[in-house]
């Protein structure tokens, strides 16, 4: 027998025992689940009652697409260029965005001083007020005490939500990620919270249970960024919790409207710089039931979800708005520009799905 068809088997095979485990997960919709006791108990925090998973009947709180946004900065000295970040948002709000991230992993929070994202968080808010985008900070941090510190700036500004990122580099046991989380809920118990779970760049998978306990026990944590690329994870998630108090982003526009399907709520989209009224519309025909139009969409779209992740996120993203004349420089060290090779790439297929004229 050949190697390759010897792989194929092996790939049919590997494809038939995740399809099965799926249906095992997918099945536990109609199982009754006893709750864990945890040490919201223990605060005073009345869990809410678990529910079986239903299509969500109304617009979740932070919407459908949810635009994770890039930082400007400036061309030569690297400073945030706020001017920029006030239209770009603008841009966004107008576009199809229901919401937007401000220093989150595509904003470059990293890199960025807790005073330099406190006036972002104030420009962005200042920019879209009036149009219904809602605005969520990019709050997290490993340092509880410095996330709590932030939520609370937050509040303050008056923004409609924080996004709380898994601890990352400190590797915490799944008891120290709920008590980060359940810290930073309690701190500021009438701002919504989106829970960030990317186990790519924090070291550490917040486990299904622990989300769930966490939307159990918190009401003002309200969704989670899944970014594991976990469709088992996902469904288990979406069976465990209600779906018409908690919503569950997609981290990927390429599994976008696969989670639709597992329930989903949208996306945490860096492509809706781009196609914001397009992933809303994609969105919109799954909900009432066009999936074949949905598909038609997501389909054209496909090669462009995989060109923006091309190189290190937001690294294409910021080359793609420089390319449509966007001023928003190139990210801060260590992140570096673009290759001319991926450029190249980008640019290709920003042209074939329409977003740049043909030369």
């Amino acid at each position: 027998m050949g190697f390759i068809q010897l792989s194929w088997r092996l790939d049919t095979r590997e494809r038939k025992r995740r399809w099965l485990r799926h249906r095992r997960v997918c099945h536990s919709v109609r199982m009754e689940a006893r709750p864990t006791p945890t040490a919201a108990a223990a605060a005073g925090v009345q869990p809410r009652e678990r529910v079986a998973a239903a299509a969500p009947p109304t617009k979740p709180l932070f919407g459908h697409v949810v635009t994770a946004m890039v930082t400007p900065f400036s061309l030569n000295s690297a400073e945030v260029d706020f001017n920029v970040a006030e239209s770009l948002a603008a841009h966004l709000a107008e576009n199809g965005s229901d919401a937007i991230i401000v220093a989150g992993t595509t904003g470059e929070s990293p890199t960025l001083t807790w005073a330099e994202e406190y006036e972002l968080f104030r420009v962005v808010r200042s920019a879209v007020a009036g149009t219904g985008c809602k605005v969520i900070a990019g709050a997290g941090s490993n340092s509880t005490e410095e996330a709590v510190e932030a939520t609370r700036k937050s509040a303050r500004l008056g923004l409609d939500g924080t996004l709380q990122v898994v601890p990352y580099y400190n590797k915490p046991p799944q008891r120290g990620i709920y008590e980060h989380f359940r810290a930073i809920a309690l701190a500021e118990p009438d701002l919504p919270m989106m829970l960030y779970n990317i186990p790519g760049r924090t070291g550490i998978n917040m486990l299904p249970d622990t989300t769930m306990q966490l939307a159990r026990d918190f009401p003002n944590i309200v969704a989670v960024k899944e970014a594991t690329g976990d469709m088992d994870q996902f469904a288990k998630i979406r069976n465990g919790t209600d779906a018409s108090s908690f919503a569950l982003y997609s981290g990927d526009d390429g599994l976008t409207l696969p989670l639709l399907a597992l329930g989903g709520s949208g996306a945490v989209s860096v492509a809706s710089h781009f196609i914001g009224k397009e992933l809303q519309a994609m969105v919109q025909a799954f909900q009432r039931g066009a999936a074949a139009e949905a598909l038609r969409i997501h389909c054209r779209y496909m090669e462009l979800f995989t060109a923006l992740f091309v190189m290190a996120n937001p690294i294409p993203a910021k080359a793609a708005l420089r390319l449509q004349g966007w001023s928003v420089g190139v990210p801060r060290l260590p992140l570096t520009d673009i290759t001319p090779e991926a450029e190249a790439k980008l640019r290709a297929v920003m042209t074939q799905v329409g977003l740049l004229r043909r030369e």
